[in-house]
């Protein structure tokens, strides 16, 4: 507290909604939070006795504080929220913004198609989750399968089958795309499998034997059988892949655990009385954070961004959980410790399954710190490799080359600084050309003073590229950063690599099984996945364009209603005139002339 002096500041700060923002040195904002009375709020973090040490460390950092002022409690808290997502304060708890949790898709179409969906959703379908993890929507995409027979294949299979599928012939479809089932019995199934999703499993059970009670009294025993066999599997497999509380409920399980100077909150889901999983998370930015303070913020950041269920159950003190859900985000749920003997199995499950994740974790980070240690000393480098930045360079005899960067930051690769660049105005195949014009469009912002400057620099291939690579390093004035090519072995036999350094080193080849080659393998070989395969996407994208664009009359909307409508090129080079002029905006002409470029 020494560092700012409050008293003054307080005197003049409003009693209204707004954001405030810690600063520290170097003008390093440290803290940013919101408040609905900006003076009460502020004002509690300048008394004698602080909640927390973490908050009395923080408050001995601050040298001046900003603030503000909203119209809303509703616009400080989007403004807080974009604030910490640019500034990223150290005393801020974060957690990733995952907005892209698994829901299983009952579309719109005449006939639903049951599918696996993640991201936004589409006007006319409906959505059920959001699952923990995609095992638990695989699964239960298996059971409606195997239970109700719904077809998962993509509307361009489905429109253009002209008989059954595997999945029919196992059970596993009801086969509507060729006329198996009518339009009426179909929309029956899918509203026993709504049922279902809903978690209402004892009304699909009940229907389902009434339908079976009913066909046996019609002496209809074949139908009836089908129906018995549907019941079985049903209660079979809810019995053998889920806890079941017996009760139709949505709860959600919060678990906070605190292990190794990790924080781990465990989030595991219940609906429809059925435990369908659960999701470890940790925070990505939490100076000195304890386990209450990062259930409680993430709490907060997931209900603000996700539906939430009915009820809550945690592991925290009830009454700041409960405060914060009515006060800051003013939803309806009803928030308690577990009590009865399956609600305290779920959160025991929890709480296991949070310190089983801490443990992991700080062996991967072990395992990970060691790994760079080995590389360290094998490349003998001056400091540890804390970023690394890995090329490779994918073409097919020249056509559409695409070159890959990915990065390892602290051992692990962090996919969100990943990125792709798309060659051009090079002589077709020139691999040293493409890596100078890449690593100049890379590093001349670096030179800058933009972005973040690697501590080692991966080359996938030999001196030629790794001479490339050193040129363009030098002529930024980057020489500082020690540049390795990763040239392939004989057969191109993981193991084997040669390892060039760019100065006058001789290369060297590591032990097969060394840390540090394993390190330089793995980096090299997601570069590699990354390059491939946006190369392939550039290629095919290239050669399907210009196969139709090449057709006069053919422009964007009618490409994509061709490939729509057929299922792909290969499609579109097998029908017929008569079939192309079933696709919206084709004439016989247009038919004609796109039946005659393919022949």
């Amino acid at each position: 507290m020494a560092l700012f002096d409050a008293k003054p500041f307080l005197a003049g700060v409003p009693e209204s909604p707004g954001v405030y923002r810690m600063v520290g040195a170097d003008d390093q904002v440290i803290y940013v939070g919101k408040a609905k009375n900006l003076k009460r709020r502020v004002s509690s973090y300048f008394q004698r006795r602080q909640a927390s040490p973490r908050i009395a460390m923080m408050v001995a950092q601050i040298q001046r504080v900003d603030i503000a002022v909203t119209r809303s409690e509703a616009e400080a808290l989007i403004l807080e929220n974009n604030l910490i997502k640019s500034l990223a304060p150290r005393f801020n708890i974060l957690f990733r913004d995952d907005k892209s949790y698994p829901y299983i898709c009952l579309s719109g179409d005449a006939f639903p198609r049951l599918a696996y969906h993640r991201g936004g959703f589409a006007k006319g379908a409906r959505y059920f989750g959001p699952f923990p993890n995609s095992w638990a929507v695989r699964e239960s995409i298996h059971l409606l399968q195997k239970v109700f027979q719904l077809r998962t294949c993509e509307n361009t299979v489905f429109q253009n089958r002209t008989r059954p599928c595997l999945l029919h012939q196992i059970r596993r479809c009801t086969a509507p795309c060729v006329g198996k089932v009518g339009a009426t019995d179909y929309g029956a199934t899918v509203r026993l499998a709504t049922l279902f999703l809903d978690g209402k499993t004892s009304e699909v059970v009940e229907n389902l034997t009434a339908r079976m009670t009913a066909a046996a009294d019609a002496l209809d025993f074949e139908h009836a059988a089908l129906l018995r066999d549907q019941i079985r599997s049903l209660q079979q497999v809810l019995h053998k892949q889920f806890v079941d509380s017996n009760r139709d409920e949505d709860v959600d399980v919060v678990a906070a655990v605190e292990e190794g100077g990790q924080v781990c909150i465990n989030l595991a889901m219940i609906r429809g009385g059925r435990h369908l999983g659960d999701r470890a998370v940790f925070p990505t930015s939490a100076s000195s954070c304890n386990a209450l303070d990062a259930g409680l913020a993430f709490i907060e950041q997931h209900y603000r961004a996700h539906p939430a269920p009915g009820r809550l159950l945690v592991n925290l003190p009830v009454a700041d959980a409960r405060r914060l859900v009515q006060e800051s985000l003013s939803i309806r749920v009803a928030v308690a410790a577990p009590r009865q003997a399956v609600e305290k199995a779920w959160m025991e499950m929890a709480t296991k399954n949070g310190h089983l994740a801490i443990q992991t974790r700080l062996r991967e980070v072990g395992r990970a710190s060691g790994r760079l240690e080995a590389l360290q000393e094998a490349l003998d480098l001056p400091d540890l490799p804390a970023r690394i930045e890995c090329f490779d360079i994918s073409h097919t005899l020249g056509e559409a080359t695409v070159a890959s960067c990915v990065v390892c930051e602290g051992g692990a690769m962090k996919k969100a600084d990943y990125r792709r660049y798309n060659v051009t105005g090079i002589t077709a195949g020139d691999d040293y050309a493409a890596m100078r014009q890449v690593l100049l469009r890379r590093y001349e912002k670096v030179a800058g003073g933009e972005g973040r400057c690697p501590d080692l620099l991966l080359i996938d291939g030999g001196k030629g590229q790794v001479a490339a690579a050193q040129a363009i390093l030098d002529e930024l004035g980057l020489v500082s950063v020690p540049t390795v090519g990763v040239a392939k072995g004989e057969g191109r036999k993981p193991g084997l690599e040669t390892l060039v350094f760019a100065d006058d080193r001789r290369s060297i080849h590591l032990d097969p099984s060394a840390p540090a080659l394993h390190l330089v393998q793995e980096i090299r070989d997601e570069a590699h996945r990354f390059a491939i395969t946006g190369h392939r996407a550039r290629r095919g994208k290239a050669r399907v364009g210009s196969r139709l664009d090449d057709i006069p009359g053919v422009g964007a909307v009618r490409r994509r209603g061709l490939l729509a409508a057929f299922g792909g090129l290969e499609g579109v080079r097998e029908a017929t005139v008569e079939d192309l002029c079933r696709v919206p905006g084709i004439d016989r002409k247009l038919a004609e002339q796109i039946y005659s470029h393919f022949r």
